[in-house]
């Protein structure tokens, strides 16, 4: 897409252009789902856009939760980020090996942090890679920075929070599984879960925000996408998911399209479906 906003998205020639600024920082965010068999770090270790360092979103969470990948402690985020390297006055770009996928919910955290230089690279790691850019197996070594969190509640949101919503009609529900999940003909990856959809949600896969190359569609074309999914945007907006991760890209195109009034179902299906 045509990109207006450098701190919400930006393309493989702006990053390129600023790769070596003294203040951006890259962030490998890959995560696959567990039917994948993959291992999103060994990845990173063989391959990476140059000075990215590797953000694992299993383990930066919350490791008190049987639920997977859920918003960490505030002050575990701060501790492990800021050993990462990233913190105050960096301009953070996110990127995946898949496109756009788990880069946005490494977004949605740091947005939820409260650290709002924050951008994903349209079209990912696979976009990079065929445009014959440059990669890297030597791994950055970055001085720590001080990551101050001024937590925004407001873009996260509880089972309690959401199952009201879904009874009372209060905000518009929408799920970024495939069709064949949220209408509960296909099982889900994860095991122990059972099939369907939160009552009184839509179904807006999140694949049909994007292009044939893995980028954003145009705002006028997502607005129509999420019109043609029932959505009306003049409510608020809770968008949902298998584990919150693609979820995250809803909320990527909601602020992208300008909608402000949105925030994420955190525990999504992994915990709707088990109870």
């Amino acid at each position: 897409m045509t990109i207006n906003n450098p701190q919400t998205l930006v393309s493989t020639e702006w990053l390129n252009h600023h790769l070596n600024d003294l203040d951006l920082r890259i962030v490998d965010a890959s995560w696959y789902l567990p039917s994948a068999n993959r291992d999103p770090y060994s990845d990173y270790l063989q391959a990476h856009i140059p000075g990215a360092v590797f953000f694992d979103i299993d383990e930066i969470s919350d490791q008190s939760s049987s639920l997977p990948h859920m918003v960490p402690p505030v002050e575990l985020f701060a501790s492990k980020v800021s050993q990462l390297g990233l913190g105050d006055g960096h301009e953070i770009v996110v990127y995946d090996t898949s496109g756009v996928f788990s880069a946005a919910r490494v977004w949605w955290l740091f947005k939820l942090m409260g650290h709002n230089e924050v951008s994903v690279l349209d079209g990912g790691y696979p976009k990079w890679l065929a445009e014959g850019r440059l990669v890297t197996d030597t791994l950055p070594h970055l001085s720590k920075r001080h990551f101050t969190v001024r937590k925004q509640s407001h873009l996260v949101k509880s089972y309690e929070e959401v199952a009201k919503a879904s009874e009372e009609c209060t905000s518009v529900i929408i799920d970024a599984r495939s069709s064949l999940r949220f209408r509960g003909l296909e099982e889900e990856p994860r095991k122990g879960l059972r099939s369907g959809n939160i009552p009184n949600s839509k179904n807006l896969p999140f694949q049909d925000l994007l292009t044939n190359d893995g980028t954003f569609k145009e705002v006028p074309e997502l607005k129509n996408t999420f019109a043609e999914a029932g959505v009306d945007l003049a409510h608020p907006v809770i968008t949902t998911c298998g584990s919150g991760v693609t979820a995250a890209v809803l909320s990527l195109a909601l602020t992208l399209m300008g909608h402000d009034n949105h925030s994420l179902y955190d525990g999504s299906w992994a915990e709707w479906g088990s109870k």
